[in-house]
């Protein structure tokens, strides 16, 4: 990528970018790629269900498909994943918002809960949504803990392929989960009662649809995100403690050097919630490649007047230079 994100000079702060990317008004009011989505249940093996929305291209046909995953309490209709889908559907992609477990209106569809670290019933997801590209190219673009998600389902690519994936695109990865919960707690107190606010909404949900199982009244009066983290920790049997449940899947130093297909990881150095430091530690290999930049907040690079977001388009130019290279190469 040559093109560097530079935003007026009155937009350039973290939290105006990181705010601005999560805001509704981002969005324009006539969205096709809604208009022609239909909701799909997806199997993620094991009888686990994750809910999600299909956008076929109507009239011509696409240049491939492409599955959008949300960050950490965002969802198949957070506003950074309803302009993303948007701005590809409009360049002829077929698009795929998954939802993962707990996320969106899919509280009632299994009864265990969701956590950071369900790599598995992810990576059967995204490889059963592959089956819609129908020999058409396959590509995943994730957010935050989405980012992350798309990591480790590209790793997981690498002995256990996923049908025509062709690239994975990650915007600010959480690379540290550990990290990130004191980010999201130390950082503007925006943050922390944006998270809380949200996760607590979901515990909620999942009580009401299973009020025989869960009984989160304790650990809903928790203050910040690391204490709700170890709060909830006796309900995940498989992690003795919550450094443990964090280190599954963390991703640091050479965690990535087993990649055999693209990855972009498209980053800011003023991350008000990912520490850039971890992105430059990174083991590089030929299929990885990092762009930082000096300004876009977390999952934000909105450029003001026009409103438009530039990591949208630098995916799309990736796309168009791999399509323009294997037309050359005759595939």
């Amino acid at each position: 990528m040559k093109d560097s994100f530079i935003p007026k000079f009155w937009a350039r702060n973290p939290h105006i970018q990181t705010i601005t990317g999560s805001m509704k008004f981002r969005l324009t009011a006539k969205n096709p790629m809604i208009e022609n989505s239909r909701e799909m249940t997806i199997d993620g093996g094991d009888g686990i269900r994750l809910l999600g929305y299909y956008s076929p291209q109507p009239f011509h046909p696409p240049k491939g498909l492409v599955t959008l995953i949300h960050g950490w309490e965002g969802s198949s209709d957070s506003s950074y994943i309803l302009s993303t889908g948007k701005y590809l559907y409009e360049i002829g992609y077929n698009i795929f918002r998954l939802n993962l477990r707990d996320h969106g209106n899919s509280h009632h569809l299994n009864e265990g809960l969701f956590h950071g670290a369900l790599t598995e019933e992810t990576f059967q997801a995204v490889r059963h949504i592959s089956h819609l590209s129908d020999k058409i190219p396959y590509y995943l673009v994730g957010f935050s803990l989405g980012g992350n998600f798309s990591l480790r389902i590209a790793l997981k690519h690498s002995y256990s392929e996923i049908p025509r994936l062709r690239h994975v695109f990650c915007i600010s990865p959480a690379l540290d989960p550990y990290k990130a919960t004191l980010s999201i707690d130390k950082s503007l107190p925006i943050y922390r009662h944006y998270f809380l606010k949200k996760w607590k909404r979901s515990l909620q949900k999942k009580q009401y649809y299973f009020p025989d199982i869960y009984d989160f009244s304790n650990i809903l009066r928790e203050k910040t995100c690391m204490a709700l983290t170890e709060a909830i920790m006796p309900l995940y049997p498989d992690f003795r403690s919550y450094r443990e449940y964090f280190n599954r899947y963390t991703l640091l130093e050479n965690a990535l050097i087993d990649l055999t297909i693209p990855v972009t990881i498209i980053a800011s150095e003023d991350d008000p919630i990912v520490p850039v430091a971890d992105l430059h530690e990174l083991q590089k290999n030929k299929y990885l490649h990092i762009s930082i930049q000096k300004y876009g907040g977390h999952c934000g690079f909105i450029d003001f007047l026009p409103f438009t977001c530039w990591s949208e388009r630098e995916i799309a130019n990736i796309l168009l230079q791999e399509r323009t290279l294997n037309d050359r190469s005759g595939f």
